[in-house]
């Protein structure tokens, strides 16, 4: 199975990574069998699997129970849980939540939509022994807060703040990056400047790797995000589209400018 070391690795060599979200054992097994390096069962399906508008109900124990159905269908991807609504707001939540889902399902590391000044969260969970990603930029957990899906780091200042927010979470120990709808420019900045993993998603293509939400890419989401492709239409398979999109990814033609 795909570690930490093997994604660093392939940052080192400049090899593209594939990451895709799934939510099933059947899913799972294809995207592995495509190629995906890493599969995120993100609280992304609130929305394209029970149906709610936010990604906001979600819990913890949701995510532990897809955890466990793709876990079942993988043999080579590395498996990411998510850390829903309100399960990392503090230390112990985290560490607390983070545990839970490491020791009940597959996964091997976990993804936490932090603020600024949260970094002592990421460096308690590595002090734990517990890898880390950290999702930067557009946040949907706090889309009520906030009011809209919105690219982020458009402006000097607020770049030069997601690049020292950044630099705070690589020096805790954080082991991987995802930055959302952040301007190509500044997401290029963060993946040359730290030596971790970084992740895009409608963040341009000078990430080391690239991640979609398995239903945008299969064309089953209603009003899909305009950075995602239907690479289904011009596949004879949910499998051939999965092998497109990876194909896609490591030549460097999705995303493209």
């Amino acid at each position: 199975m795909k570690t930490l070391a093997n994604l660093n690795q392939m940052k080192q060599a400049g090899q593209k990574i594939a990451c895709l979200t799934a939510y099933d054992a059947s899913f799972a097994q294809l995207a592995d069998q495509a190629g995906v390096e890493l599969i995120l069962v993100g609280d992304s399906l609130g929305v394209v699997v029970q149906g709610h508008n936010t990604t906001v109900p979600v819990t913890v124990e949701d995510v532990a129970y897809h955890c466990r159905c793709v876990g079942r269908g993988v043999r080579d991807a590395m498996i990411m849980a998510d850390m829903p609504f309100m399960s990392c707001c503090s230390v112990e939540h985290a560490v607390k939540h983070a545990t839970y889902l490491l020791q009940t399902t597959a996964a091997t590391i976990v993804k936490c939509e932090l603020m600024w000044g949260q970094a002592s969260i990421v460096r308690a969970l590595s002090d734990n022994g517990i890898a880390s990603c950290a999702h930067l930029g557009l946040q949907p957990q706090r889309v009520n807060k906030f009011g809209t899906y919105a690219a982020q780091a458009k402006h000097a200042g607020s770049a030069t703040d997601l690049i020292e927010e950044a630099a705070s979470l690589v020096a805790a120990g954080v082991d991987m990056l995802l930055l959302e709808c952040v301007t190509a420019e500044v997401a290029a900045r963060i993946s040359e400047q730290f030596p971790t993993v970084v992740i895009g998603i409608g963040s341009g293509n000078r990430c080391d790797g690239q991640i979609l939400v398995m239903h945008d890419i299969l064309g089953l989401t209603h009003k899909p995000p305009i950075f995602s492709h239907n690479f289904l239409a011009s596949a004879d398979s949910v499998a051939a589209a999965f092998a497109a999109y990876v194909r896609a990814v490591k030549d460097g033609r999705f995303p493209d400018d």
